[in-house]
């Protein structure tokens, strides 16, 4: 359980600090501060996914929570104006909790109130609750919210308008109305003594992190109406937002149901161990439904599901945690989306044409495929349904597809066009490619030889045996090529992109797969003496940086505005997701001794410290390459999330292949 004393609670910058994230399982959230400082426009208590698990809406921005104690008034809420912060509510947090979800305990004149918030999965609901556990004897206790609606688009901002309805309807305790002509419906189920309209815009409030980014940071929200309770020991003010219809006597069973469902998530953990379970835990909030199927998003408050994104998460976020039924779901899914040999970099949407600017994502799959059927034993699904996909997938990579991808005559892939970024490391600023990676990636060699390895074991597991000898002699010669043209003599590590003239030296993470995959090209000496450059000039607590702090491109620090954060994204800047593939890295080079795992293990613990400093349960999208190395980007990142718990399942903890069988079929 993460929790946090007054110590942290009532300073402003720890606690505005840490973020909570609640998800629905359909694409829906709602999110915000310790402190109930919104600093994003992201913030909210229900972002509904209207068209799942796209279309979200922040439909409901928060409440405005006085709490009345005898004769005093109390503010609970906060918010930030131009200058000042007001009010300050969380000078009365006494404690905050992710037990499992949000619990804030406020401390108010020897009134002790407690509120819950957490959201009922597949469904667009979130359900807001205050229960008095300690209030002097013969004292009058009376709570007051006031909802603030926005009803935009979550990447938006609202202002004062006249469009926005102040019209509502009112049944026994259920207000519901709709804000904008075009929007879902928001029902308020509750229970509260009394409604009384109010018709207020709340102007001017300020999302500091937005601001921080470059972009519009200031909102007008609309206060409809306000609801009044009277409490007393042991009683509970309840609201139900939803935008289907909903009666605040569903409470109890949504509760119950939502926390059977998370103790059944905590539960699937392969390992007994604290950072796996919590891991576990926010695994489940990038795994969202999609038509009849599932997909994962890529990161909160801001992507949605990417193929790139949901194939490196997918092994960590679906097989070491009972769900290889999702995993199957997704695999299958994007198979239908395959073209000319290429995955969809974004998800299409309905009516919307899919991206394919991406190479590294096709070869991501073969390696999901892979782990998938190791987990299952499933080849009987491989081999009927993936397998002519994935051949036709070689086909295309080996006489040419989009952007100039294409095996050359030694085995090397190349890819690339001016203008167009494609492998992960993919900041773009109008046309200016930050990081220009076209000709010969080391990580797309180190994919393109797994995905043919995969092949040739695939069709030799399939009988087909004319394939098997064509994959395993393209293989042997790219593996011949590649440490002809890739090892760096002088440096001891891997070239980043050969493109005919000079290679490229720059000090990167990308050849940590050619350590890390399943199949690998180096010679162990090779594989040592390049894990060892990684480690002097990238490894930090949290990461690896994206550039050595010794190359003159080096930029410690991710921040700004957008031109600003896009320049320097893989310039130092540090990306957790690669611990993964950097842990599987050590356990293959330095081999998995009991002390090399422990060792491990004990590197661990800054990251375990950080599930408690930024998104809370989360890993962050990126990191300062400087010490403190400060987090930024998405606060909840699913490649972070999946990579680390597959490391820990499969290099550290030694979770077989066999072992998911027999837990799944114990199950």
């Amino acid at each position: 359980m993460i929790a946090f004393d007054g110590s942290v609670c009532k300073n402003f910058d720890e606690a505005t600090s840490r973020e909570w994230l609640e998800t629905n399982g359909v694409g829906g959230f709602a999110s915000a501060t310790v402190s109930g400082i919104h600093t994003r426009r992201y913030h909210g208590l229900l972002i509904a996914a209207t068209k799942p698990p796209v279309g979200r809406m922040l439909m409901v921005s928060k409440f405005e929570e006085m709490l009345d104690v005898g004769d005093e008034r109390f503010d609970l809420s906060a918010n930030e104006y131009p200058g000042a912060i007001h009010p300050r509510g969380f000078e009365h947090l006494a404690n905050f909790r992710l037990d499992p979800w949000p619990i804030y305990t406020f401390d108010v004149d020897g009134v002790k109130l407690e509120k819950s918030i957490f959201m009922a999965y597949g469904r667009n609901t979130t359900v807001v609750s205050y229960k008095v556990i300690g209030a002097p004897k013969g004292i009058d206790v009376k709570l007051e919210l006031r909802p603030l609606i926005a009803g935009r688009d979550y990447h938006s901002t609202t202002h004062e308008n006249g469009a926005m309805s102040r019209c509502y309807e009112m049944f026994p305790n259920i207000v519901s109305l709709t804000p904008y002509d075009g929007l879902p419906r928001v029902y308020f189920a509750h229970n509260a003594a009394s409604v009384e309209e109010q018709n207020t815009w709340y102007k001017n409030l300020i999302y500091r992190i937005e601001q921080e980014r470059g972009l519009d940071y200031v909102e007008d929200l609309f206060n409809p109406f306000v609801l009044r309770f009277t409490l007393k020991k042991g009683s509970s003010a309840t609201v139900i937002l939803s935008t289907s219809p909903v009666k605040v006597a569903e409470v109890d069973s949504l509760r119950r149901d939502e926390a059977r469902r998370r103790k059944s998530i905590e539960s699937s953990a392969m390992v007994d161990d604290d950072f796996v379970r919590q891991l576990t835990l926010a695994a489940d909030q990038f795994i969202v439904k999609r038509d009849n199927g599932f997909t994962l998003m890529a990161g909160y408050p801001w992507f949605t599901d990417w193929g790139r994104d949901t194939m490196i998460a997918l092994p960590g976020l679906t097989l070491y945690n009972g769900k290889a039924d999702v995993a199957k779901g997704i695999l299958r899914t994007f198979a239908q989306y395959i073209d000319q040999g290429m995955l969809p970099n974004r998800f299409p949407d309905l009516g919307e044409q899919p991206e394919f600017n991406t190479v590294d994502a096709t070869l991501w799959y073969f390696e999901a495929i892979r782990a998938y059927a190791a987990a299952t034993d499933d080849y009987a699904f491989v081999e009927k349904e993936l397998y002519p996909v994935l051949q036709s997938i070689i086909d295309w990579h080996i006489k040419g597809t989009r952007f100039g991808i294409r095996m050359l005559d030694n085995g090397l892939l190349n890819t690339g066009e001016p203008g167009v970024q494609l492998t992960w490391m993919d900041a773009k600023i109008g046309d200016w490619v930050v990081t220009p990676r076209s000709g010969k990636p080391v990580e797309i060699q180190a994919l393109w030889y797994n995905a043919l390895r995969i092949m040739e074991d695939l069709a030799s597991r399939f009988g087909d045996q004319t394939t098997m000898r064509r994959y395993r002699t393209i293989a042997s010669m790219l593996q011949w090529t590649f440490n002809r043209v890739f090892w760096n003599e002088k440096g001891g590590y891997l070239y980043d992109v050969v493109n005919g003239g000079p290679p490229d030296a720059s000090i990167r993470p990308n050849q940590i797969l050619a350590l890390s995959l399943f199949h690998t090209m180096l010679a162990p000496e090779r594989a040592k003496s390049a894990l060892e450059v990684v480690e002097r000039e990238l490894l930090t607590p949290y990461g690896l940086r994206t550039l050595s702090p010794r190359d003159p491109k080096y930029a410690g620090h991710y921040g700004g505005n957008a031109f600003q954060r896009d320049s320097v994204y893989h310039q130092g800047t540090v990306w957790p997701w690669l611990l993964g593939p950097y842990i599987t890295a050590v356990v293959k080079v330095k081999g998995g001794s009991d002390a090399a795992r422990k060792s491990i293990l004990d590197s661990l613990q800054p990251l375990k410290q950080h599930l408690s400093e930024a998104g809370l349960g989360q890993i962050s999208e990126v990191l300062d390459g400087d010490a403190p190395h400060k987090p930024g980007g998405c606060f909840a990142q699913a490649w972070s999330v999946g990579e680390i718990l597959r490391a820990l399942c499969e290099d550290v903890y030694r979770v077989a292949s066999r072992d998911l069988r027999a837990t799944r079929a114990t199950a």
